[in-house]
């Protein structure tokens, strides 16, 4: 867990202990999960940069969800959120379109 410093532990209200308790248990579990979005996401763009659109095809709900997840939980902004998920359907719909030829 978290680390703390002594002069927050000099707090003297319980309800103030308990604040700084829940804090670092929450910054803990937020840090892991934003780390395995961000390992999500670079998954998903080096495979859109490979060009391996079946490995893009799996991993475009995981990361879209993911995404998803990660704002309504409030790790990141939802704003963010969209933008990252806009950006990555963009660099998507542009591989789809040179998969197909053209007519």
């Amino acid at each position: 867990m978290a680390t703390t410093t002594t002069a927050k532990r000099k707090a003297k209200k319980k309800s103030v202990i308990k604040r700084i308790r829940l804090t670092e248990r929450r910054t803990v579990i937020n840090r892991k999960r934003k780390g395995s979005l961000r390992a999500q996401v670079k998954k998903f763009r080096r495979a859109l940069d490979s060009g391996d659109a079946a490995r893009v095809q799996e991993l475009l709900k995981p990361t879209l969800s993911g995404l998803d997840r990660a704002a309504r939980k409030g790790i990141l902004h939802r704003n963010t959120a969209a933008r990252t998920k806009s950006r990555l359907l963009q660099r998507y719909n542009s591989l789809q379109e040179k998969a197909q030829p053209a007519a």
